[in-house]
């Protein structure tokens, strides 16, 4: 098994190399179509990375995954599971794909929203749509006695 590469992108401008030591790979039967070889063929791909000791990740980065990844974690270690082909090798694949995605998604910085001001064109048009709207449900009214 190779070292995973995930691409640069914020957060790692330089990608993010995980050592093939840190990933732990884990087959079994997969359940669903396959015919006659589902019964006989390990093709489901469970892949395993501890986030809290892995090499790949500095702290600033082990913080943040962990904190995002927090409800797919058990303890530390995350775990993805593949079972979408029939074949070992591309379930591997595509679990590897999916690891690096969720890594690169997770250790993007947090984008911290500024407050600003509704413009005044804005305010105006908010008021005249009330303004039209309270008129249309007058109009609704029963008439009065004068």
């Amino acid at each position: 098994m190779d070292d995973l590469h995930v691409m640069p992108g914020p957060g790692a401008p330089r990608g993010i190399v995980v050592p093939a030591a840190d990933l732990i790979e884990q087959f079994s039967r997969a359940s669903g179509p396959g015919g006659q070889g589902v019964n006989t063929t390990d093709s489901r791909v469970q892949l395993l990375i501890d986030l809290g000791t892995t090499s790949a990740l500095d702290e600033t980065q082990r913080r943040r995954v962990l904190a995002r990844l927090a409800p797919r974690l058990a303890g530390t270690t995350l775990i993805i599971s593949v079972s979408e082909q029939r074949s070992q090798r591309l379930n591997r694949i595509a679990a590897r794909e999916r690891l690096a995605a969720l890594l690169r998604d997770a250790v993007v910085p947090a984008l911290v929203r500024r407050a600003t001001r509704p413009t005044r064109s804005s305010q105006r048009r908010r008021l005249d749509d009330k303004k039209r709207r309270s008129e249309t449900k007058d109009a609704r009214r029963r008439p009065g006695a004068d």
